[in-house]
């Protein structure tokens, strides 16, 4: 009974899954430019110029490897209650916040 109930949620959450990959091939490459200057500038401001850590942790692939591209897009979506990371999806999409965690779990140089 329980997997019925939640069958069409997995199905929701696959099929937004499949089309936000979709969409990330349509970020251009200016918006990916300012993404970047965005998580240099304003992400950095927390955790660091160079994304070392400072009042938010360090934002290296390391600190990643355990989690999946999925789960970084949706903290930097929605942000964590109860600390200072605020959502930032009034700013950017969700296609653009999964392009940017797949960055963040590659390595952005500083």
């Amino acid at each position: 009974m329980r997997l019925k109930r939640s069958l069409p949620n997995l199905l929701l959450i696959a099929f937004t899954i499949i089309v936000s990959g979709l969409a990330i091939a349509d970020i251009t490459p200016e918006r990916q430019a300012e993404l970047i200057y965005l998580l240099r500038h304003d992400c950095g401001s927390c955790h660091g110029m160079r994304l070392e850590g400072g009042l938010g942790p360090a934002l290296k692939p390391e600190r990643f490897r355990h989690w999946s591209t999925e789960t970084l897009a949706m903290t930097i979506l929605y942000g964590r209650s109860g600390t200072p990371m605020p959502p930032w999806g009034p700013f950017i999409t969700e296609p653009e916040a999964l392009w940017l965690a797949g960055q963040l779990k590659k390595g952005i140089q500083p």
